[in-house]
């Protein structure tokens, strides 16, 4: 699939984007119909009708597509997880491709992913080096983002990313899982194909799994289709209506998150324990340039590092409010040592990754700063 240029007449919204996380994907507008697509517990369908099975379609997927769609402005396909999304794209996309590029910090189970697929030998850089990343690139091949990062939230320069990987034919994947269409549509800035695991931020009660693929080249869609019905990749119907009812209030409990996430994030920056703080809304951070440029906010995952895996192990075991768990994106703030985690033994044994939630913002920095008090000293 050639990159091409962002159309940005099939992106135009007509209404805001908090208007249409919770007008999308509903059914008609007419007398009798519910306010909700119900979700539809039906593997198979009364002949003859275009779609007998299960398995390719139904009204619940279609209902979530619409919606996740219309947010990222382009067309979506959902799966059964984020990952079963993300192989989906390496089945139909990056398989072929003379090389694959990749960050340096990504997801571990994509990095995995990639280590685990025959014929691929990733390069990683750092994806806030546009130029490396590009240098990085051979032709025709296929730069694989996060922006941010997990779980050293580094931002890169989509746009510049995006005009880089067309003049080289190539195409430009974006994991948009930590961003959401609230604060990126990679579409719009020139990306190819978007990713998301719908199990966090978008959803956002950790309740579910799902994945969704985007993109605007309705041939790689139809691809990407036939690979879910080829390998039984799909979601539950009741997953759907809870993914549906998550995104409802996407952009309200986003706007919460991020609020909370910077003051907590300049807090720690300030904190003695703290030696470091990973999060684009602070000034100090390298990515913080570019996440002003391209972003109307910075997301609500963050990171910071203490001295060492005891006292991280300290704080995250002694937290009271904040949940020791190691996904992210629902209401509730977590936190874990993300070093603990096979396939994470570059990170800093001392680095916390922490997905902010909607709790109060006094609520949390006090159970944190009790963590971070408590630390012996070494």
């Amino acid at each position: 699939m050639a990159a091409t240029p962002a159309d940005k007449t099939a992106s135009d919204r007509s209404r805001h984007l908090a208007t249409t996380a919770v007008e999308a994907g509903r059914p008609p507008n007419e007398p009798g119909q519910p306010f909700n697509q119900p979700p539809v517990f039906a593997s198979t369908l009364r002949a003859p009708t275009e779609v007998e099975y299960g398995r390719y379609t139904s009204d619940s997927f279609t209902a979530v597509e619409d919606a996740i769609g219309a947010l990222e402005g382009g067309t979506a396909v959902v799966f059964a997880s984020g990952m079963a999304a993300i192989a989906a794209v390496v089945a139909t996309t990056v398989r072929g491709r003379p090389g694959l590029v990749q960050p340096l910090d990504g997801y571990h189970g994509t990095r995995n992913l990639f280590d685990d697929t025959p014929g691929l030998f990733p390069d990683s850089v750092d994806i806030a080096d546009t130029e490396a990343a590009l240098d990085a690139l051979p032709e025709g091949g296929v730069l694989w983002t996060e922006s941010p990062t997990n779980p050293l939230i580094t931002v890169a320069d989509l746009g510049a990313l995006a005009d880089g990987v067309r003049a080289k034919g190539g195409v430009m994947v974006v994991d948009s899982t930590a961003a959401t269409p609230v604060v990126q549509r990679p579409l719009d800035l020139g990306a190819d194909i978007v990713v998301h695991s719908v199990t966090k931020y978008l959803s956002g009660h950790s309740d579910l799994l799902m994945g969704a693929v985007v993109s605007r080249d309705e041939t790689f869609m139809r691809a990407v289709r036939e690979h879910r019905a080829l390998y039984g990749a799909i979601p539950g119907s009741m997953a759907c209506f809870l993914a549906l009812r998550g995104i409802r209030t996407l952009d309200v409990r986003m706007e919460r998150s991020m609020a909370t996430a910077l003051e907590l994030a300049t807090r720690l920056h300030h904190h003695a324990a703290v030696e470091r703080v990973h999060y684009p809304g602070l000034p100090s951070d390298p990515g913080h340039d570019v996440a002003r440029r391209q972003m109307n906010g910075f997301g609500a995952l963050m990171s910071f590092v203490l001295a060492d895996a005891a006292a991280a192990d300290h704080v995250v075991e002694a937290a009271e409010l904040i949940v020791h768990a190691t996904s992210l994106g629902g209401v509730e703030t977590s936190m874990e040592r993300r070093n603990r985690q096979p396939g994470e033994e570059a990170t800093h044994p001392g680095l916390i990754r922490m997905s902010v939630g909607i709790e109060h913002v006094e609520d949390l920095w006090a159970d944190l700063a009790a963590a971070l008090d408590g630390i012996t000293p070494t």
